[in-house]
């Protein structure tokens, strides 16, 4: 196939060119047609099927600027507003019409004639979608649309003072690298009052969302709310025993190489307990990384390693960029975290981030990157429905990303050294994170068994699970009050509860698909893009075949992974 990232957006044929989302009046009759039309034929069906897909993009694609806008900046009240009131006033009345052409698409006799296999994953999620629709929930999910980012608000506000200077959390960080141990333990603890003065805030906010969720759940006839999240996350493919597996092949396979990792810091730090604010640092004499210096220099950076590594990768950047499709560097009012946004309609998506020049931004970035990446591939795809990807593959594009750039990282580092220290410190940040993914999703498996639970049984209960994860490598003596509270700088609780066990088996199959790349780098190259080309037209182990992966979570094949990764880790 030939690549191409000169993106065009889509051509409108059912929604007037001009035609801007302002209110419900002016969006409803086009949702009215639709629900009206005669489909008399199999061609009516297909040609409705693509005016639905056009104003789905077009809708879609309003409700991501709202939500970019906001999160550049949660201290302008009008953005939040313009978000605020599409959650409220037009959302809901979306779904009711969502539902309808849903009953209409699986009742019409011509559905059969359409092409099964291109068709299956799409009408397998639209009969799911029928199932899980109750009119009762439409309040309640846009009231939940809303409150998940007061999350952004509270945590854009956090800043701390080093040396008489103010940083965002996240730019503060940056001194956690510091050989000055003093100044690292200074910085750490601020950061961690700053976050213990909003932890009522943070709780609040936590169980009015569960007990919202939970009523979510209820309404739709469901146990608990894990078990509908379940089905609305389309997770067709693997259990929650299949997460509980993962958790323990993570104790099994993971913590011995971490253990590892931290002994070995112990020892190049020349420290006899290793505390948690020294784990990112460097010893005496060696300066932290520097790999760029401001969002400019780490896009045109960006820009290179891409270029070494697919032409077409480099371009897609480039094309974004052309469009101000960036918002990089951290900066006070801006929410927390990074993010791809896909724009379903102009198909070049936007990458939001935090940098504050550290190696975790580079990171972040080729990670963002490799979300971009798939965006572009998948625009092609004649449906909004087909571009709608299973996270666990969406996953694997931007953690595969991460790995297969290291060979290229010369555009952030000229000095040899310097390159060897990024790529070690990518490796051990690939296991590293194993631990806190199955923590996040361990939690959230019992805080929606157990919705009614009070703020003490909560904290009792991360406790549990967060030392059953740790290593003993780190000293957390009288850290306790800090550490109770850790679970509320994870964004996904908030706002996309559920979402982080992909992230695990997202990273074994970038594991994979690295050993791939370290044997045949074209090779692996070309099934990455085969794979994230066909967007989510086929179900998650048919993805990960097409990526030359073998979709599975047992402890076998996680050992198989860790083992070798550390053979990698060894060689550096």
């Amino acid at each position: 196939m030939t690549l191409s990232a000169d993106i065009r957006k889509m051509e409108r044929h059912f929604v007037p060119k001009d035609f801007v989302v302002t209110d419900w009046a002016s969006l409803e009759p086009f949702f009215k047609d639709l629900a009206d039309r005669k489909l008399d034929s199999r061609a009516d069906l297909e040609k409705w099927l693509k005016d639905m897909s056009e104003i789905e993009a077009v809708v879609s694609e309003d409700a991501c600027w709202r939500q970019i806008k906001m999160t550049c900046d949660t201290t302008d009240k009008t953005l939040e507003e313009a978000f605020t009131y599409f959650c409220m006033e037009i959302q809901p009345k979306l779904q009711p019409y969502a539902d309808q052409l849903n009953r209409k698409l699986v009742d019409c006799p011509f559905t059969k004639d359409l092409d099964q296999q291109k068709y299956f994953t799409y009408l397998r999620s639209v009969k799911k979608n029928i199932d899980l629709f109750r009119e009762a929930n439409i309040p309640l999910q846009a009231e939940l649309n809303v409150m998940q980012q007061q999350y952004g608000a509270i945590a854009g506000k956090m800043t701390v003072e080093v040396n008489g200077q103010e940083y965002t959390l996240q730019q503060a960080a940056k001194f956690l690298e510091s050989h000055d141990r003093k100044l690292r333990e200074e910085v750490y603890r601020k950061i961690q009052q700053r976050r213990l003065q909003d932890q009522q805030a943070m709780h609040d906010l936590y169980t009015q969302l569960v007990h919202k969720r939970d009523e979510v759940a209820k309404n739709a006839g469901f146990a608990n709310y894990r078990d509908y999240k379940f089905v609305e996350l389309g997770r067709f493919d693997y259990t929650k025993e299949d997460c509980y597996q993962f958790h323990e092949a993570v104790k099994l396979h993971v913590l011995p190489l971490i253990e590892k990792i931290y002994q070995k810091k112990k020892a190049k730090l020349g420290l006899d307990t290793l505390r948690p604010w020294d784990t990112e640092a460097e010893p005496e004499g060696i300066e932290p990384l520097k790999p760029f210096t401001d969002g400019k220099d780490l896009y045109e950076k960006s820009v290179k390693c891409f270029e070494e590594l697919n032409p077409f990768f480099a371009d897609c950047l480039r094309k974004m960029n052309e469009l101000k499709h960036f918002d990089l560097e951290s900066r006070k009012g801006k929410a927390p975290g990074g993010y791809n946004c896909p724009l379903s309609e102009s198909g070049a998506p936007f990458i939001f981030m935090n940098a504050a020049g550290q190696m975790s931004d580079v990171t972040t970035m080729v990670h963002e990157g490799g979300h971009a990446i798939h965006s572009f591939l998948a625009h092609e795809l004649e449906l909004s429905a087909f571009k709608e990807y299973p996270m666990e593959i969406a996953e694997v594009a931007s953690m595969a990303m991460e790995l297969f750039s290291m060979n290229h990282w010369e555009a952030f580092f000229d000095n040899p050294e310097d390159l060897q220290r990024a790529k070690e410190h990518q490796l051990e940040r690939t296991i590293t994170i194993f631990p806190w993914i199955a923590i996040i999703d361990k939690f959230q498996h019992w805080v929606y068994e157990h919705p009614q639970h009070s703020i003490e049984e909560r904290t009792t209960e991360w406790m549990k699970i967060l030392k059953e994860f740790s290593t003993n490598s780190i000293d957390y003596t009288g850290l306790d009050p800090f550490r109770e509270i850790s679970w509320q700088r994870q964004l996904h609780l908030f706002e996309v509860p559920f979402y982080y066990i992909e992230y695990g088996i997202a990273q074994l199959g970038a594991i994979g698909m690295w050993m791939q790349y370290q044997q045949n780098p074209q090779q692996a190259l070309q099934n990455y893009i085969h794979a994230l080309s066909l967007g989510g037209t086929k179900t998650l182990p048919e993805l990960y075949k097409a990526a030359g992966l073998k979709f599975d979570l047992s402890p076998a094949h996680i050992k198989t992974l860790m083992e070798f990764t550390a053979t990698e880790m060894d060689k550096l």
